[in-house]
């Protein structure tokens, strides 16, 4: 299908729409929306001519939960990536395995460690025998992650998809959804774009002190790394490691197996088998994808003893919040009883945590730091500890 100028300009409204979203307090959007139709237009004319071109990037660095670098797109950048996203999206979703967890809808942390507790109960048999976990991650995954590999499997599928439709009737569908023209022509402006030619470092470099030089971009060979922040990102490394869930599960006959990025396990009742599959997974990624395993990140359990996972910590029947979420919500709770402390700020925070928190077996942390945070009586509690709401002031 060759996409009509009118659809397109259709298309990148509905992404700009999505783009904004809990963006509309920034700097970068507000600007984009005081000229919202001349933005639009000027992006619908550039990419009509081929002529699109990624503006600079904003790179700073954040300090928790990990320190880690990020690169900020431009909005009209943003809104070409939400673009792409509702293009390819549909599309790779029926490509990846159900267990692979990371910005997917309906499939985040949350579900992650349901499926891993689900796949521990059902190897062990309801916990009546032995069984294994081994848990590995990804050294610098999306430093790692080569432009020209990505590109190549979105050619790939896309291609296959287009002249050599895996079942029936798939290349029907899709050629009514897809300009595969257009679509294989912002991959590739998007792919090798290289969001540290001439970005604007926000704050001093001072603060990339301390963070090891094979986990930023600065430091990485041409055509190497994904930058963090881009909702493409999210989606690229999901499809860079889709051939890889696939050879685990069918070649390796992986059958309890789940990933979440670069963190992956595999739940299996023997532990030498386990143990095998080490050299054979570090090999492949390194052969295939060009990746590394982390050397001290193999991870290796008997499930009665339970295995942290995306946050949390999973024994037999029963999940209990991790120590960093702990922390953190003790931190915000501290930070609440501030004299100063803004109270609707304060209510949005906390309800974040509770809601969060109220998935684990949590209750008697909820109740101490909620009823330490009420202890003026500003705050209306419902019975669960899953939510407060401010006191009405009497007028």
């Amino acid at each position: 299908m060759t996409i009509t100028h009118e659809q397109l300009l259709e298309d990148l409204y509905i992404a700009y729409l999505e783009a904004r979203r809990h963006k509309r307090s920034t700097c970068n959007q507000l600007r984009f929306e005081l000229q919202q139709e001349r933005e639009l237009l000027e992006l619908h004319e550039a990419i009509v001519a081929r002529a699109y071109m990624p503006r600079r990037s904003v790179a700073f660095m954040v300090h928790k939960p990990v320190m880690r670098e990020v690169f900020c797109a431009d909005f009209a950048d943003r809104v070409v990536h939400h673009l792409i996203f509702n293009y390819i999206n549909p599309l790779f979703e029926q490509l990846f395995i159900p267990t692979s967890f990371s910005c997917r809808k309906g499939k985040g942390t949350l579900y992650g460690i349901r499926t891993l507790q689900h796949h521990m109960e059902q190897c062990t048999k309801g916990y009546t025998r032995e069984a294994y976990i081994l848990k590995l991650d990804i050294q610098g995954y999306f430093m790692n992650i080569s432009r020209r590999r990505l590109y190549g499997q979105l050619e790939d599928v896309l291609l296959r998809v287009r002249y050599q439709p895996i079942t029936p009737n798939v290349a029907e569908v899709w050629d009514d959804r897809l300009d595969y023209d257009l679509v294989l022509y912002l991959l590739r402006v998007v792919v090798f774009n290289d969001p540290v030619k001439g970005c604007l470092v926000k704050g001093s470099r001072s603060e990339w002190n301390g963070l090891p030089p094979s986990k930023s971009l600065f430091n990485r060979p041409e055509g190497v790394g994904l930058p963090i922040g881009n909702l493409t990102s999210q989606l690229f490394s999901n499809i860079y490691l889709n051939q890889f869930d696939h050879w685990m599960m069918e070649e390796l006959n992986c059958a309890y197996y789940g990933r979440y990025v670069d963190d992956f396990y595999i739940v299996h009742h023997d532990a030498g088998y386990l143990k095998s599959l080490i050299p054979k997974v570090r090999e492949y990624l390194k052969a295939e994808l060009g990746l590394t395993l982390h050397p001290a990140k193999v991870y290796f359990q008997s499930c009665q003893r339970g295995c942290s996972f995306l946050g949390a910590f999973v024994k037999g029947k029963q999940c209990y919040a991790g120590r960093r979420l702990r922390s953190h919500f003790k931190m915000a709770v501290a930070a609440g009883v501030h004299p100063c402390a803004d109270e609707q700020q304060v209510v949005a925070r906390m309800n974040s945590y509770l809601g969060l928190l109220r998935h684990y077996l949590t209750r008697t942390l909820r109740k101490k730091q909620v009823e330490r945070l009420n202890k003026d009586g500003k705050y209306v509690v419902s019975n669960g500890y899953v939510k407060i709401t401010r006191k009405k002031r009497k007028q």
